[in-house]
């Protein structure tokens, strides 16, 4: 909240905002309300327009929000509006094999009652969340809500940010944030390179109906080609994220429902019975993508303009809500101390909470990907073998279990559910 100590040193400084944020997506809206919980005036600048960003058919998408992630949601007042329209995720199971051949008899299977706090997540689709989102968002006065404009350059200068529109509009703020993707213009404007590489695939994603009950039970089935995640929505429908090498990948995507669907069926099976497409399709091109830093002086990175995975554990957007969580704290605890909340002292806080956190996530996507995606027998062999050990030992599948719901490490307190 506002702090006397605070008000002090920046007595002489004015700016049109706190904290501007570029970038209207989850973690952008997410971040604005957090921020705007503890008292701060913040600006969010969005390139699309309000209403594309809440039309019901805007993307399709959806996500597996790890325990962690909902009960931050609960936290900023979002998941009551949601909660009614996930599905829990139940049961976890992961298995290798070939498309057309089955899986193979060694595999995981985490069961959410072996722990303690219940379900490991829920399954929300896209639409559901950005509404949701926008709606508290209109809710709070502090948060002045720019959509249909973007940020064309910006500026630091003694004490704060001076950001240009492309409207020729100017905002000065203490401190700017970039929310707007992996190829972050922000960031690359502020000098801050990027490492990483392609994948070499693309994830073709889409809803399916069945006739059979999925029982809120997720499936991550490996192939040469690469993953292929069903994952449970409410009703007899799944959320479908299909990995296939690019140019493969490409080709299917030209295909119409019909022999789309008779490509999908063999990696499918029938375990869930017939399947039938349930709203559009979707193509998304995977590399692998990491911020060399997460802050500099006056401007900090968050969500896919940091760091951008593999979905091989689909834990990117989790990623990001831990960022919130950890920036809005950072910057919290600093305004009660009443340090400049954009000076690199306090930012170089977050950054070393979340660098290794998000660097190991990386390298352990990258690598399952990696050891799965080939069609080696002495490797299959192994990695089946693997599997087939860790499901026996019920601390290791317990352990995995925690750490898929977000439960591990060092959490921020909105993950936790709790207040800054």
């Amino acid at each position: 909240m506002d702090n006397p100590l605070e008000r002090g040193i920046f007595r002489d400084m004015k700016t049109d905002t706190d904290i501007l944020i570029v970038g209207g997506g989850l973690n952008g809206s997410a971040l604005a309300i957090a921020l705007a919980q503890t008292g701060r005036n913040v600006t969010l600048v969005d390139r699309l327009p309000i209403d594309t960003r809440s039309d019901p058919e805007f993307d399709g998408r959806g996500y597996s929000l790890a325990l962690a992630s909902t009960r931050m949601l609960a936290a900023l007042g979002v998941w009551p509006l949601v909660a009614g329209d996930s599905q829990p995720i139940l049961d976890i199971k992961v298995s290798d094999g070939r498309a057309g051949e089955g899986a193979s008899p060694w595999f995981l299977h985490f069961d959410h009652t072996e722990i303690e706090e219940g379900p490991m997540g829920h399954m929300l689709e896209d639409r559901y969340l950005r509404r949701a989102l926008l709606k508290v968002l209109e809710s709070y006065d502090n948060i002045t809500h720019m959509a249909g404009q973007d940020v064309a350059g910006h500026q630091i200068e003694a004490g704060l940010v001076r950001a240009t529109l492309a409207s020729g509009t100017q905002i000065t703020a203490r401190l700017i944030i970039g929310c707007d993707g992996r190829d972050s213009p922000l960031a690359m404007r502020a000098g801050i390179k990027r490492t990483g590489w392609d994948y070499n695939q693309t994830a073709l994603v889409c809803a399916i109906e069945h006739e059979v009950a999925h029982g809120g039970c997720a499936h991550q089935f490996f192939m040469p080609a690469g993953p292929l995640a069903i994952l449970p929505l409410p009703g007899n429908r799944s959320s479908i994220v299909w990995t296939e090498e690019t140019r493969q990948a490409a080709e299917i995507a030209t295909l119409n429902d019909a022999d789309y669907l008779e490509r999908l069926r063999p990696a499918f099976g029938d375990f869930l019975g017939d399947i039938s497409l349930a709203g559009k399709r979707f193509a998304y091109p995977l590399r692998l993508t990491l911020a060399q830093s997460f802050a500099s002086d006056r401007l900090a990175l968050v969500g896919d303009a940091a760091h951008g995975m593999h979905p091989i554990a689909g834990q990117g957007l989790n990623m990001g809500l831990r960022d919130v969580a950890a920036l809005t704290e950072v910057l919290t605890d600093a305004a009660r101390r009443g340090e400049d909340i954009g000076s690199l002292l306090v930012l170089d806080r977050y950054q070393q909470w979340r660098r290794f956190d998000t660097a190991g996530m990386a390298a352990a996507t990258d690598g399952v990907n990696k050891l799965f995606s080939n069609d080696n027998t002495l490797i299959r062999t192994l990695r089946d073998l693997g599997m087939g050990a860790v499901n026996s030992v019920p601390s290791a599948r317990r352990s995995l279990m925690r750490q898929a719901a977000g439960l591990s490490g060092d959490l921020p307190k909105l993950m936790q559910g709790r207040p800054v």
